[in-house]
């Protein structure tokens, strides 16, 4: 579908839903705002936005993050007549709020995931891209919308955050060029950089430093990982947010070559985060239902912390890390 038609669906639409992902990120969250504040601004329309769980403290800097409800403020027998996904790699990662997307009269998938099958109505989905942020950005460049630094915020935020700052390979000269285009629109690159990377707690230090004390290594150190329990949580009262970068942070020891953090969920499920610097992390997480990116995926195993990493660990020995 050609980019303009967008301006003709949203146009006709009368009420607009925006989903994020589950556990949302930077991406995910400044995309879902940068649209939000996109149809704002040049089609005089306020959207519902939708996250699935807390979004994190990092983030409140952002404009319109304040109008985010939870799916408990969602009617979910509700039928939209658009809703948009935005950096959703496949419709698990909205849970319940997968039948809002179902039985809306038009639906709309933003991303950039290699992994995702378009499955909504419409597919602007982009793996070349960096980021579901640069893809919006220059499909909303192409339609001739006005960008306004409140979305410009919105949308190289979710750039920044999900090229770890432009350190990763997803980082290409498009990604420069969204991103200083986007600064002329008057936004300030070190304001956003302090609230996103330089916001940590007192709680967030001690618990990774405690959680990266205990990891683990393998293979000449080429593998690194680290098991979190709820009670490691408890511990130091630590929350979903103190999570963010663990997994990082264990990639970034000279000898490791693929890192990651199996967390033990209260339903007795492992969660597992993965990073790594040759071998295919999203190929990886596919075995066990979950995906990404090359570098940087994700999944969940049915099956208890030990058991969880055992089943990893046998999966990474196929791979040449």
């Amino acid at each position: 579908m050609d980019c303009g038609e967008i301006y003709n669906i949203i146009n006709s639409a009368k009420n607009i839903l925006i989903i994020s992902h589950i556990n949302p990120d930077g991406d995910t969250l400044g995309s879902m705002c940068g649209v939000y504040s996109v149809i704002k601004d040049n089609f005089k329309k306020k959207c519902d936005m939708l996250a699935l769980s807390k979004i994190p403290a990092v983030y409140e800097f952002m404009p319109f993050i304040s109008e985010i409800k939870h799916i408990e403020d969602i009617d979910l027998s509700r039928e939209y007549d658009l809703v948009i996904n935005v950096d959703v790699a496949a419709l698990d990662r909205i849970c319940d709020a997968k039948i809002l997307f179902e039985k809306a009269k038009n639906s709309i998938n933003f991303d950039h995931h290699k992994t995702n099958n378009n499955y909504g109505k419409i597919n602007f989905v982009n793996p070349d891209l960096s980021s579901t942020g640069e893809n919006l950005y220059y499909i909303f460049k192409n339609i001739g919308f006005r960008i306004s630094l409140e979305t410009a915020i919105c949308l190289y935020t979710a750039i920044l955050t999900d090229t770890g700052s432009f350190r990763y390979d997803n980082t290409k000269p498009s990604t420069f060029l969204a991103a200083a285009e986007l600064t002329e629109k008057g936004v300030n690159p070190a304001e956003i950089y302090r609230n996103v990377y330089e916001s940590d707690g007192k709680t967030l230090i001690m618990f990774q430093a405690h959680c990266i004390n205990k990891a683990e290594f393998l293979d000449n150190d080429k593998i690194a990982f680290t098991r979190v329990y709820q009670k490691d949580m408890e511990k130091f009262g630590a929350n979903e947010e103190c999570m963010e970068g663990l997994t990082e942070k264990l990639r970034t020891i000279v000898t490791t070559r693929i890192a990651f953090v199996a967390k033990e969920m209260k339903s007795g499920a492992t969660k597992i985060s993965m990073r790594s610097k040759k071998a295919d992390a999203a190929e990886i997480c596919a075995k066990f239902g979950g995906g990404g990116h090359k570098y940087a995926a994700g999944c969940t195993i049915k099956a208890p912390v030990d058991t969880a990493v055992k089943k990893v660990l046998e999966e990474i020995q196929k791979y040449e890390v």
